[in-house]
């Protein structure tokens, strides 16, 4: 009875490192590129519901949109340009400068608007930045994911 226990214990393991997948170094683990992708899917789309069902005037919702795109695209743009300057890539002044002011406009009229939203209740307020900064978060997760996942291929 225990070689039978043996030989199931042996294929179980055989199994369990056929299903393991091989990891690059300094790729980041398949978990951790999930939660990353669930958070940004999450932020967004919590953000672009609450958006949807809100019951502002479509001039305020546009607002709120425009800067939900100019916010996500500031915060990938500026995570790539300090990750480039720290790894010895060549980024211009101007384009470092203007990525770090793009960040903090974005963030300073979500903070404006939502101060100023007279038609806003609070805790909606309070819905609005958390799924805003999550969302910005998690894409800058998600593009570090993904080049570093592109740099470990590279190096083979």
């Amino acid at each position: 009875m225990s070689n039978d226990n043996e030989v199931l214990l042996d294929k179980g393991k055989q199994n369990n490192s056929k299903m393991k997948t091989e990891r690059k170094e300094g790729e980041p683990t398949s978990a951790f590129k999930g939660a990353s992708w669930g958070a940004l899917l999450v932020g967004v789309t919590a953000y672009l519901i609450g958006l949807f069902n809100a019951s502002m005037q479509l001039n305020e919702k546009g607002y709120y949109f425009a800067i939900l795109v100019f916010g996500l695209y500031s915060a990938v743009s500026l995570q790539k340009a300090v990750r480039d300057k720290e790894e010895g890539i060549p980024v211009t002044t101007i384009y470092y400068g203007i990525s770090w002011f793009a960040l903090i406009v974005s963030i300073s009229l979500m903070a404006i608007g939502l101060y100023n939203a007279g038609s806003i209740v609070l805790s909606e307020k309070g819905f609005y930045g958390m799924s805003f900064v999550l969302s910005l978060f998690a894409a800058v997760t998600v593009q570090k994911n993904i080049r570093d996942t592109q740099k470990a291929k590279e190096r083979g």
